[in-house]
């Protein structure tokens, strides 16, 4: 079984089958790794690890095709340690404890294990707790690698035992550098002209092993001259955004196009909506989510924003896709430009605090209605001022509990219309204090 999982199997006739492009490029010490230097670098993490000697398990979170396998399996060779790897989408508990079992042998003959788990992330907590006996007693030095949030995946204990490093999606320039290491490779320079080859750059997304698939397949092509950016994209399909509806991407975009209507925005708002629709989220949870910001960051500032956003919602439940996005699109761009307050949601969050603190105090007795004569003889409603019947249709009467503190949630700011409502506010209060001495 241990062939399954060892990077040193004896070679076979399959060995001398042509390799992909991404296999032949794999960098052959951390020196030769693209990018990643805020963890690479000498001063960053693993570079004081390595020149001290010291390394330690690690989380690996990045996105796909920044180099995570390869820099686990650089690290087993600067360290001398046998390189295992394993899948945790196919490896279940009995796979793991032969890993273990193998592991603990090795260990006994004077060589350590790096273990590197793909897609960790994919074990449950009982797989993720297996670890952690064998992380303890040095059986294994566990590499893991994760797409997700490790935050929000993995377990506390394994996080306790493993410092986590974060991998960043290519740049351009880290790009570049790769396809020229390609063309290298391949022994002539691609047919593209500069124009096409800034657009195979961006096809890839920040993804090394997606550029050198694309690349292998412009290198088959019988091209006899330079491709413009036309040409390459009508032979190529552009890859489809990172996107996770349930992931990570997903919080993250939500989170952008929200700060981006708070921070008034609106060419923010509307690029980070249209990622989300190219992306494949529900245009419905995006309309629920709009009429959110409506309420939480605008508020009575301006009371329109509530209504603009849910007939946008309503116009897209008629119109459907593609037309009815536009609608949504709309009610972003009016969000973004409107006047900002979140006094009332800061004054819903007050009164609940405060209503969870007073718990089940009632109302003072002059505001209960009294239609028995037993709730007369109470006390209910006695004294009670009817406001019409007041100067101003004001009585300034008290209508918290008997002996609470009387609460100040709603603090309206100076824009829009919450302006005038800090007006009345005012002027009630002043009328309050007058009449009741």
């Amino acid at each position: 079984m241990a062939d399954l999982f060892e990077s040193d199997t004896p070679p076979s006739r399959a060995d001398t089958a042509p390799r992909p492009l991404a296999d032949r490029l794999r960098p052959r010490a951390l020196s030769d790794v693209i990018g990643q230097q805020q963890v690479l670098g000498p001063e960053a993490p693993l570079g004081v690890m390595l020149s001290s000697g010291s390394l330690s398990s690690l989380v690996f979170w990045g996105p796909p095709g920044v180099g995570k396998t390869t820099i686990a399996r650089l690290l087993a060779d600067e360290t001398d340690l046998h390189f295992v790897q394993i899948s945790a989408i196919f490896t279940g508990i009995p796979e793991l404890r032969k890993v273990f079992e193998a592991a603990k042998l090795r260990r006994t003959n004077g060589k350590g294990t790096l273990l590197f788990v793909d897609e960790i992330h994919r074990f449950n907590k009982a797989q993720q707790d297996g670890f952690l006996p064998h992380m303890e007693d040095g059986t294994i030095l566990l590499v893991g690698a994760t797409t997700e949030n490790p935050s929000f995946e993995l377990n506390s204990a394994l996080l306790s035992r493993a410092q986590v490093l974060v991998l960043t999606r290519l740049n351009d320039v880290d790009l570049e550098l790769l396809v020229q290491r390609a063309e290298s490779e391949l022994g002539r320079a691609l047919p593209l002209t500069s124009g096409a080859r800034a657009a195979l750059i961006n096809m890839a997304d920040g993804d090394g092993r997606a550029l050198l698939n694309l690349i292998e397949q412009i290198a088959a092509w019988k091209a006899t001259g330079p491709l413009d950016t036309d040409a390459l994209t009508t032979r190529l399909m552009k890859r489809a955004a990172k996107y996770d509806k349930s992931g990570d991407e997903h919080y993250n975009l939500i989170s952008a196009l929200h700060k981006s209507v708070r921070g008034s925005d609106p060419d923010a708002a509307l690029y980070w909506l249209a990622r989300m629709l190219t992306g494949g989220e529900d245009p419905r949870y995006l309309a629920r989510r709009i009429l959110r910001m409506a309420i939480e960051d605008i508020g009575l500032a301006d009371p329109q924003a509530q209504t603009i956003c849910m007939h946008a919602w309503e116009a897209y439940e008629r119109l459907g896709s593609p037309e009815g996005e536009l609608a949504l699109g709309q009610a972003v761009t009016y969000l973004a430009l409107a006047p900002k307050s979140n006094a009332g949601y800061a004054a819903f969050k007050a009164a609940m605090a405060a209503a969870r603190k007073t718990g089940s105090e009632p109302p003072p007795k002059h505001i209960l209605n009294a239609p028995t004569s037993l709730m007369k003889d109470q006390g209910y409603g006695t004294g009670y001022a009817y406001d019409h019947d007041s100067e101003d249709g004001f009585s300034g009467q008290n209508y918290f509990p008997d002996g609470m503190a009387r609460g100040d949630y709603y603090r309206p700011v100076e824009r829009g219309f919450e302006r005038d409502l800090k007006k009345r506010l005012d002027w009630f209060a002043g009328l309050r204090t007058k009449r009741n001495g």
